[in-house]
């Protein structure tokens, strides 16, 4: 009973179990960073760039999403990036490799569903401090999270204190609280992780040993 309210509410506009009409464009993903600032993809190029409204100030990033094409062809990309204007509500850019598993290239634009994915294998949750973090600011990002986040936290003096969380996909303390200290990451399931003994070493991913449960 408790999982489906917290969904509904901290889902944001990508929302578990709903079927999304859209459009699949294509796009030179490189080497498969993007705006969510996640690093390159390691070869792996099954990666798409969210449109801007369905982004929602990188609440997207690091979302599993599910895409299927008319013609029955299926693929699971990972959103590692934006696409601003005018890619529309509901629309996707995928990298052209993954475009490809659809469709050919030359089709151009392409009528898809997609419904948001929690993946079986998935590694363990890591932690990362954004360059220029220290004990007085830090930028907190969360990577390799099976299901999108919807909040992260630092104890401070007075309890957890939530981070606003950049278009960027850092997590931002301005003022040091919690920097260095015990965090807790909310998904949009409202599963939590806490997670301590991350240090603050900028630009450094360090694995926490642990995961949200598959939904």
């Amino acid at each position: 009973m408790g999982a489906a309210p917290a969904a509904a509410t901290l889902a944001g506009r990508i929302k578990p179990g709903v079927t999304n009409q859209g459009v699949a464009t294509a796009y030179d993903a490189a080497d498969g960073n993007g705006s969510c600032l996640f690093g390159p993809t390691g070869g792996d190029m099954m990666v798409a760039a969210m449109n801007y409204t369905d982004y929602e100030s990188s609440k997207a990033c690091g979302a599993y999403v599910s895409i299927h094409a008319a013609s029955g062809a299926a693929i699971t990309v990972r959103i590692v990036n934006d696409c601003p204007a005018p890619c529309a509500p509901g629309q996707i850019d995928l990298s052209q490799q993954a475009f490809a598993k659809l469709a050919d290239l030359s089709v151009g634009r392409l009528a898809i569903t997609w419904t948001l994915l929690s993946p079986d294998s998935v590694g363990p949750v890591s932690i990362r401090y954004k360059t220029g973090s220290s004990q007085w600011w830090c930028g907190i990002q969360v990577i390799g999270h099976r299901n999108p986040l919807a909040e992260l936290e630092v104890r401070g003096a007075g309890g957890w204190q939530q981070l606003p969380r950049a278009d960027f996909d850092y997590f931002l303390s301005t003022d040091g609280t919690g920097c260095g200290g015990e965090l807790r990451i909310t998904d949009i399931y409202g599963q939590q992780l806490t997670v301590d003994g991350i240090t603050v070493q900028p630009d450094v991913v360090q694995p926490t040993g642990v995961q949200f449960a598959k939904h």
